[in-house]
């Protein structure tokens, strides 16, 4: 994934001289993962490196969108990004509504985020759902390569600024062949694996876990990849309500307030008649997350997610 992220800032760099990239450390060290290594040597004047503070970081990328540049802004890790949220929420994602459309800001803001390699307190977050809640701003998390380069080569191209959560834990978790070009739209979802009995929604790292809890149950389980939440790709989830009848959302946000709780009344408002047990949310737990040696607990892994299939198919 890592390598899929930049090598798409690098096509997308050398296609359009209106995309810049800056952010903490993304020129001479080349990122903190290393996801905008060779950057500013190939585009000297277009890669830049900036200070610590988040709220410099995007409030630049308004001015920057708002005069037809294309930004693409890394804050280090999405924890951070809350210091940044004013500039996000009452400048960045209402530029276009503000001016009735003569004003549009097409900015990404990337951000690793998520749980899985141990880092320190607010370096592995996962409060997409609170960026979900905003108004014009699109939230995108990849859970592969493919998808990751396809997601991001969509969210520098789209007029309107986009939210790029990438998994920490999946930088380079797997390798597997990228087409060039690779264009994944935002608000499509991804069905992962076809099925009948039960249907299982999950988005970003969470989604290998789902793979790995369904691969020997003895039962036909249909995972979706929500891909993005903000637009929400709604119909592929009823679609598949409709058919299964049952349905587990996983994500790694605590529980209170996380997107599964929307997913679930999106469910309940279009697809009541077709449920045939409780919708079953694996979560994390409603605590800060926890330092390294007890992050394992707070995280939905195989056997949490395993039991709450288990739970629906028999109700």
């Amino acid at each position: 994934m890592v390598e899929a992220i930049r090598e798409t800032l690098h096509a997308e760099l050398e296609r359009d001289d209106d995309v810049l990239v800056y952010g903490q450390d993304v020129g001479v060290d080349g990122g903190v993962f290393r996801a905008t290594q060779g950057l500013l040597d190939a585009f000297p004047g277009r890669v830049h490196d900036a200070p610590v503070a988040e709220a410099g970081i995007v409030g630049l990328g308004v001015g920057l969108s708002a005069a037809g540049y294309r930004p693409v802004a890394e804050i280090q890790f999405a924890g951070f990004t809350f210091q940044a949220f004013d500039q996000i929420h009452q400048h960045l994602s209402r530029m276009r509504a503000r001016s009735r459309g003569e004003i549009t800001c097409p900015m990404v803001i990337r951000a690793p985020y998520g749980l899985g390699v141990s880092a320190l307190e607010h370096h592995s977050e996962s409060y997409e759902a609170g960026y979900a809640h905003i108004p014009g701003l699109k939230v995108a998390i990849p859970s592969t390569a493919r998808d990751a380069a396809g997601l991001l080569r969509s969210a520098v191209r789209s007029p309107d600024p986009v939210l790029f959560l990438e998994p920490m834990m999946l930088y380079r978790a797997a390798r597997r062949p990228v087409p060039e070009e690779t264009v994944v739209p935002l608000g499509e979802a991804r069905v992962v694996d076809s099925g009948t009995d039960a249907t299982v929604v999950a988005w970003g790292a969470m989604v290998p876990e789902v793979e790995d809890a369904v691969d020997d149950l003895a039962a036909d389980i249909e995972v979706i990849d929500l891909r993005t939440i903000s637009p929400m790709d709604t119909e592929t989830v009823l679609e598949s309500v409709r058919k299964t009848g049952r349905c587990v959302v996983v994500h790694e946000a605590p529980r209170t307030g996380g997107f599964a709780g929307e997913i679930a009344a999106r469910i309940s408002d279009e697809a009541v008649w077709y449920i045939e047990a409780p919708i079953e949310r694996v979560t994390g737990y409603d605590v800060p997350v926890p330092l390294p040696a007890r992050e394992d607990a707070y995280r939905p892994d195989r056997n949490r997610i395993r039991a709450a299939i288990e739970r629906v198919l028999a109700a």
